[in-house]
């Protein structure tokens, strides 16, 4: 009879999870997108200047003194013979993934993706296979102090990604939300006036520093296949555990750049992938929120060096998804659950499944000092 009790549990959370914010929907199996980029073989096969490492097995660090070893002359050439494989090389140097990806954009020819090519958009990364991929900065990343990075859940993709919708939704709509917000100065004293402390780790409130130096950049990272709609997809974990390994390698290229380790800030069942990819990123902080679980028992089961943090607000409907797993599916405990021993956001004006990052929220002003590295 237990056995049976378990069976029906599970069968209920298999048609009721969902990781993302566009609303209830039947949902559809997706196939990830995974390998090297669109044009490897063509890069490969180019020998103009010496062997160029293979996107698929060279580590961005060694991407990294690659392109350190060229002249602008070369690191031009390559831009515009490979757009596709230099804007989405993990550790290859900003500004020519930036030039890589607008050409890509514009090569596609395709209306949907037009707005990313625009002067003023950041894309650090661009893979139109499937329903697309990107990544886009908010911010110097080059100079930055900080950098955090959104991981969204369900029903995100390069089209969606800065769609219209209730502002500050969307991983674009997050990034912008909490760039801006990490632009107001904090006052000294709790987080948001209140505790962002949890559970059994914390001694007390984490209360507030001195402002850090430097500027923060966001990054939106639309850079895996996400689930659509509700459905086996969104339950279990094969989407997250391809997109943990992308969001692991997409950290180590920020790494191989220069960049500060990085608060990644999960969404839903983002943060399902940010659970699967935590012990493989160096990562200074990991905040899931509206999460379904992150495929651990407890924070410690992460495995992680970062600082792991949790919140849900009180409408938010993630709360009546069972943490359970069984048979693959469902992704465990409750990351806001005292048990699972992560610090707590405060997120008791947070409205519905999206709106962390509204302006004027406890949670909002919570992240913007994390982000900014001003709690202890």
């Amino acid at each position: 009879m237990r056995r049976f009790g378990r069976t029906l549990v599970t069968a209920a959370l298999a048609v009721t999870v969902v990781g993302g914010t566009a609303g209830w929907a039947s949902g559809e199996s997706q196939s990830a997108v995974t390998g090297p980029p669109p044009g490897t073989a063509a890069w490969r096969a180019d020998t103009a200047y010496g062997p160029l490492p293979d996107p698929a097995t060279a580590t961005p660090y060694e991407v990294a003194r690659f392109f350190a070893g060229l002249d602008d002359a070369a690191r031009t050439a390559l831009v515009r013979t490979h757009p596709l494989v230099v804007g989405n090389l993990d550790g290859a140097p900003v500004p020519l993934r930036y030039e890589a990806n607008r050409l890509a954009v514009v090569a596609t020819g395709e209306a949907r993706y037009a707005s990313l090519a625009a002067p003023d958009r950041r894309i650090l990364a661009f893979d139109p296979r499937g329903r697309g991929q990107v990544a886009e900065v908010f911010g110097d990343l080059e100079h930055a102090a900080h950098v955090s990075v959104i991981v969204p859940g369900s029903d995100n993709d390069a089209t969606s990604h800065d769609a219209r919708r209730a502002p500050h939704t969307g991983p674009a709509g997050m990034a912008r939300a909490l760039r801006t917000a990490t632009e107001t100065p904090l006052a000294d004293g709790p987080v948001a006036g209140g505790s962002v402390a949890g559970g059994p780790v914390a001694a007390g409130p984490v209360a507030a520093g001195p402002v850090a130096a430097g500027p923060v950049a966001v990054i939106a990272w639309t850079g895996y296949t996400t689930p659509v709609g509700v459905g086996l997809d969104a339950a279990d974990g094969r989407l997250a555990a391809a997109g943990a390994l992308r969001l692991a390698r997409f950290t180590a290229g920020l790494d191989a750049v220069g960049a500060p380790d990085p608060v990644l800030f999960c969404h839903s069942y983002g943060s399902v992938v940010c659970g699967l990819a935590a012990r493989h990123t160096d990562a200074a902080d990991i905040v899931a929120l509206g999460s379904p679980g992150m495929r651990a028992d407890t924070a410690d089961d992460l495995r992680t060096g970062a600082r792991v943090w949790a919140g849900r607000g009180p409408s938010d409907w993630i709360a009546d998804v069972p943490n359970v797993s069984f048979a693959g599916i469902g992704h465990g405990a409750d990351p806001t659950s005292a048990a699972f021993g992560a610090r707590r956001v405060p997120a008791a004006d947070v409205r519905g499944h999206a709106g962390y990052f509204t302006p004027g929220t406890q949670s909002l002003a919570a992240f913007a000092a994390i982000a900014k590295g001003e709690v202890r």
